[in-house]
């Protein structure tokens, strides 16, 4: 009997780069610990209720009738982790891009919950791109999105065929985590920290797979195994190098601009210090399962609802020019704005060192600053990424939030 450890635990993530078979390929994601995966029923009950006969009895029991499989739930933790590829074209010995091509390690997951396949959630670009650097949302307003398989292999560190992982071979147990998809995104500032980014997000069925997952060069997939990046220890983010741009936008802006036309009617940076702070990027998935009556139904596949762009950042109060107490104070005087909006541009990491990943949200909607008394009195401010427009089509349709890898 061989008991299974998580961190023995080793997660792929089968997705194409154009939608075939033939670009399809095996990405190793590094997890962190706390990872889950499960999946639960949807039950109905029968009950009964009479009166007493006359002897006094009356039947008190109940049925349970198994309606459908709910859609399984996964989540897992992924540190950001910015490359530069090799010298090889990609795909070429596990390289995950063409040669000198910016990527991250966790891009496959950036792509899947931004378009329906690698090549449309790069900048919006055609397939062949040199880089997989850029998440700008572009191809996000569809009815469906990105739909991979997802592979948990209970304990792959262990065994001694690191190309082939098969189900009680070497203690190892591989789990098939069918057409899933990206629900959410949140990225935690910790400045004593290492950027990490929280995934969640569903799948169709959960089972445990009977055939061998390969990964070799010609395994499971027609791209093989690609894990460029994942052994270098140099791609990891320092969050305390991160800083925060700041600007109000004025023509974005509705209602009496009030306070917060500081400048003349032109927009204003501010100077803003993190102390902590979250950015949180959510599809709201639908599962759609049928109600056959008679047998057990399975999940079809997902549908989107709307794309929400949230977080907050916290700061010290200071009362430098155009920092933290004027911005409360101007949001807080101006009570005929209706919507008001700042560009945000997270530098995490800095906004000129790498690695690092810039998060732009272009139209933000502050809400008033909250304070908060401690030994330093600091503020936290909640935001919305809003889009330029809501039409389905339209360019600024889905420029929420842009995410942009900068390797070293």
């Amino acid at each position: 009997m061989a008991f299974f450890f998580s961190r023995d635990t080793k997660v792929f993530m089968e997705w194409s780069e154009d939608g075939t078979s033939n670009n399809m390929a095996l990405y190793e994601i590094p997890v962190l610990d706390g990872f889950s995966f499960s999946q639960g029923t949807n039950t109905s009950e029968v009950t009964l209720s009479e009166a007493a006969t006359s002897a006094g009895a009356t039947k008190r029991g109940r049925a349970m009738f198994t309606d459908s499989f709910a859609p399984a739930e996964w989540s897992f933790g992924t540190y950001m982790r910015p490359t530069v590829s090799g010298s090889n074209a990609k795909y070429v010995s596990g390289d995950h891009a063409d040669a000198g091509g910016h990527f991250a390690v966790e891009g496959p997951l950036w792509s899947a919950m931004s378009a329906n396949t690698y090549d449309r959630a790069c900048a919006g670009d055609a397939f062949g791109d040199t880089a997989k650097q850029e998440f700008n949302f572009a191809n996000s307003n569809n009815v469906t999105l990105g739909a991979f398989n997802m592979y948990f292999v209970l304990g792959a560190a262990k065994d001694t065929a690191t190309t082939e992982y098969l189900t009680g071979v070497d203690d190892v147990t591989v789990y098939k985590l069918a057409n899933c998809s990206v629900g959410s995104a949140s990225i935690d500032f910790d400045i004593e920290g290492i950027a990490q980014i929280g995934w969640a997000g569903n799948g169709q069925s959960i089972q445990e797979l009977n055939t061998a997952l390969n990964t070799a060069a010609s395994g499971t997939t027609a791209k093989g195994l690609i894990r460029e990046g994942v052994d270098t220890t140099s791609n990891f983010i320092r969050q305390k190098l991160t800083d925060l741009s700041i600007s109000f936008d004025v023509s974005e802006t509705t209602g009496t601009l009030g306070a917060l036309d500081s400048n003349s009617n032109a927009d204003q940076a501010y100077a803003i210090t993190l102390t902590g702070g979250n950015i949180t990027i959510e599809n709201n998935l639908t599962y759609l399962t049928p109600e056959t009556l008679g047998q057990v139904n399975l999940p079809l596949g997902h549908v989107m609802g709307t794309r929400s762009v949230s977080g907050n950042f916290t700061c010290y109060l200071n009362d430098a020019a155009n920092s933290s107490l004027d911005l409360f104070e101007r949001l807080q005087e101006s009570r005929g704005v209706i919507t008001n909006a700042f560009g945000l541009t997270f530098g995490i990491g800095g906004s000129g060192g790498t690695p690092r990943c810039n998060v732009q949200v272009a139209k933000a909607h502050l809400e008033l600053p909250s304070h908060s008394f401690e030994d330093v009195v600091s503020v936290d401010v909640a935001f919305h990424g809003l889009p330029g427009d809501l039409s389905a089509t339209d360019a600024t349709a889905t420029n929420e939030v842009k995410v942009t890898y900068v390797g070293a």
